[in-house]
């Protein structure tokens, strides 16, 4: 039994049940005997022990010289994990470590039943282990009590504060006892969490270990370079050549998680997803089943990346490149903990290579670069698994031999070993051909010595490589045919990146593209044409089932329909059967009825009314109602269409001026804001009582002078006879009044009460 100096007895009856032999850095620092009981701010890399550290460290302030804990009604310790995940994960890690004392354990975390945590709350724990939110819930609903604690934690609390939870916390710390102890521990110490430890420590002690200056020692990192569209087969060449017992590959999206998932399962890995619109349960069994062995492959967004322990990953596999070197230090550190080896590949398109240098430069780690495993190299290395497999070296059991007898009796060794590397075989997925388009190994792009001493620019001369290098001959080019065309909105702006991805070939290598209607006419440099039908295959199939095909010489013109033209765009009324341009003079119809004119109506004739469809010109000048002429206008067919009138010209009437109108075209309902000329009294008209031949106003008809009086009421005003003015009987109340009745108004005698 190993002795453990600084920790409690049942806690280092635990460390050796588990088979600790060393304690690591992190946790060796926070036992000081100075320690005991400060606040800390301990700054350490991921995956050195910092859980235990803190379990450690928090068991003599807990159990305050006992061996085991007593029943209490409020919790002791509580600890705050970023992510539901890890939370979960410390609340194992401290349950085994505080196996032998008899700590009662719960766990606040989002996506679970909230009353079945606060009926374990109400039973009495020790340690209570949550989110920021969740906690702050259960604290808010007094279902937390916070007034016996004794020590709070804040797990990756940098990483907690950069999810937006800074509120929580302060709420979290605020409401707990001043007369705690605060431990902090981060992998880094921003300064944000400076801050935060000012405020709520008292005199605390800035614990850092000697190995956060050198990262991940024990995680070896590769940078693959790959083909865009080779992306997916990389990872899977990757998986087959190292055959981890556990592998996590990370993604950037939900959607990436989904569609790798379904790939991988399809290809015969055993494969789980882990991503954010996962339920709490369906996170958990996954979880489960990457620790039980039953998947291989863990497909995760970084959600994963905060805190995961998984005690058998052995394989980091970054399917999308991280944001910063912050996000590829906390992806990575899943593998290579507690002095276990692991190995970091990072999948690299070629345009992204100067970005993936930045990071690595960032993190100050050093990558190897390489391209990724062949067929070949992932055959060979299946052999030496083979050979290498206990099976094979293990002796033949009693119970086994009489069938092993009968297989030999029967066939020959030969035969016995081959169906024994077929059986082997079959259950693996087949590996990958990748393209060979990785762009030749660079230097360090930061190592500038070698700029030393280096001519000016000028002095250089010609540029022979690079990006600027010339275009190839196309002497004797060879042309292919693509089968895409016109109609199927082929154009060279997304027909040359197609070519340069699959094809193997830059913007220099490509000389003219003809498009026609079905199909489609490249021509490609002649050192460059097998390279590139090569690189396509001998199928010719590429992106969206285009077929590729070689020419012989140069092809002629295609010998098909012309491309028909665009149509032109119909305008408001070109589908009217007839031409506006040889209509000629519109005829008069005088049977046309006005559909808003309640004063044409089946019972009227309209020849009692001359020129009242006609009478309206084009266009009018604009006046008031004391320039109207006594001549009536023209017919609207024999209107001029010019705008331009002498100053002498008649005034022609506008539709808005407000015509003398009787109360009888009030009560009628006219809507029209022409005026109408009676020239003879109607049947059904009533001669007036008073004021007999004289009219009320200005009369409808010929004027012979000058009007003498003020029209009554106003354009717009109660009398508008516009449409959609206001009801004609409430003309009546007007200041014309009833004085202003004529003979040929038609005014009905009998009164009429106003609707209120």
């Amino acid at each position: 039994m190993t002795e453990f100096e600084g920790v409690v007895p049942a806690l280092a009856e635990a460390l050796n049940k588990r088979e600790y032999s060393t304690l690591t850095p992190v946790q060796s620092d926070v036992l000081a005997p100075d320690l005991k009981d400060a606040d800390l701010l301990v700054s350490a890399q991921t995956g050195s022990g910092k859980t235990v550290a803190f379990g450690m460290s928090l068991a003599p302030t807990l159990l305050d010289g006992a061996d085991r804990f007593q029943h209490v009604d409020a919790p002791l310790a509580l600890a705050v994990a970023p992510t539901r995940e890890l939370a979960l994960q410390v609340k194992r890690e401290l349950e085994w470590l505080y196996e032998k004392t008899g700590a009662a354990f719960a766990s606040c975390v989002g996506g679970m039943d909230m009353r079945t945590e606060r009926q374990i709350l109400g039973r009495g724990v020790h340690i209570v282990v949550g989110t920021p939110g969740r906690l702050r819930d259960h604290i808010e609903r007094r279902s937390l009590d916070m007034s016996n604690l004794k020590a709070i934690v804040l797990d990756e609390a940098d990483e907690m504060l950069d999810l937006g939870f800074r509120e929580d916390l302060e709420f979290i710390l605020d409401a707990a006892p001043p007369e705690r102890r605060t431990l902090m521990f981060s992998a880094t110490v921003p300064r944000m969490i400076a801050n935060l430890a000012k405020r709520y420590q008292r005199n605390a002690v800035r614990v850092t270990t000697s190995a956060e200056k050198s990262q991940h020692i024990d995680i070896e990192y590769r940078a693959l370079t790959v083909a865009p569209s080779d992306r997916e087969n990389a990872i899977i060449n990757v998986l087959r050549f190292y055959e981890a017992k556990s592998a996590i590959v990370f993604c950037a999206t939900r959607m990436g998680v989904n569609r790798m998932t379904t790939k991988f399962n399809n290809r015969g890995f055993s494969v789980v997803a882990l991503s954010g619109e996962l339920s709490q349960s369906q996170r958990t069994h996954a979880l489960q089943a990457m620790r039980d062995g039953r998947a291989r492959v863990c497909i995760a967004t970084d959600v994963a990346a905060r805190g995961l322990d998984l005690p058998s990953l052995e394989l980091v596999i970054h399917a999308d490149l991280p944001d910063n070197s912050q996000t590829l230090l906390h992806r990575s550190g899943r593998t290579g903990r507690a002095g276990r080896k692991g190995t970091s590949v990072l999948i690299v398109p070629h345009s992204r290579r100067k970005r993936t240098e930045r990071l690595f430069y960032d993190a100050h780690i050093e990558a190897e670069w390489a391209k990724p495993p062949t067929v070949d190299e992932i055959t060979l290395r299946d052999d030496e698994r083979l050979l290498e497999d206990p099976v094979l070296t293990e002796p033949v059991a009693d119970a086994e031999k009489p069938f092993v007898e009968r297989i030999l009796a029967g066939h020959s060794p030969e035969q016995v070993a081959a169906a024994f590397v077929r059986l082997y075989r079959a259950g693996q997925s087949a590996p990958e051909d990748l393209m060979d388009n990785a762009p030749p190994e660079r230097n360090d792009r930061y190592d500038r010595s070698d700029r030393q001493g280096r001519p000016a620019r000028h002095e250089r001369g010609e540029r022979s490589e690079g990006k600027r290098a010339r275009r190839e001959d196309f002497t004797g080019g060879v042309w292919f045919s693509l089968s895409v065309g016109h109609k199927d909105t082929a154009e060279p702006r997304w027909l040359l990146p197609m070519l340069y991805r699959v094809g193997q070939v830059d913007k220099g290598q490509i000389g003219a593209i003809k498009v026609y209607n079905s199909e489609s006419h490249v021509e490609i440099a002649p050192g460059s044409a097998d390279k590139f039908m090569e690189t396509i295959g001998a199928d010719g199939v590429i992106e969206k089932g285009i077929r590729v095909t070689r020419l012989d010489g140069v092809p002629g013109p295609v010998d098909e329909k012309p491309r028909q033209p665009y149509a032109k765009k119909k305008r408001f009324g070109d589908d009217r059967p007839d031409n506006r341009s040889d209509r000629g003079a519109r005829p008069a119809r005088p049977d046309r009825k006005s559909k808003y004119d309640p004063l044409q109506s089946e019972n009227r004739d309209r020849d009692s009314a001359p020129g009242h469809a006609d009478e309206k010109p084009k266009s009018k000048p604009r006046a008031t109602p004391r320039d109207r002429v006594a001549d009536r206008p023209a017919p609207k067919s024999a209107a001029p269409r010019s705008r331009e009138k002498p100053d002498d010209a008649p005034r022609q009437k506008k539709s808005w001026d407000k015509p003398q109108k009787t109360r009888a075209d009030a009560r009628a309902g006219n809507r029209d804001s022409r005026p109408v000329e009676r020239t003879e009294a109607r049947s059904w008209d009533k001669p007036s009582a008073r004021a007999a031949g004289k009219p009320a106003g200005k009369p409808a008809g010929k004027s012979t002078g000058k009007p003498t009086g003020k029209p009554t009421g106003k354009p717009g005003g109660k009398f508008s006879a516009k449409p959609g003015g206001k009801k004609p009987f409430k003309a009546k109340f007007a200041k014309s009044g009833a004085k202003g009745r004529s003979a040929d108004a038609g005014f009905s005698p009998r009164k009429r009460t106003p609707p209120k």
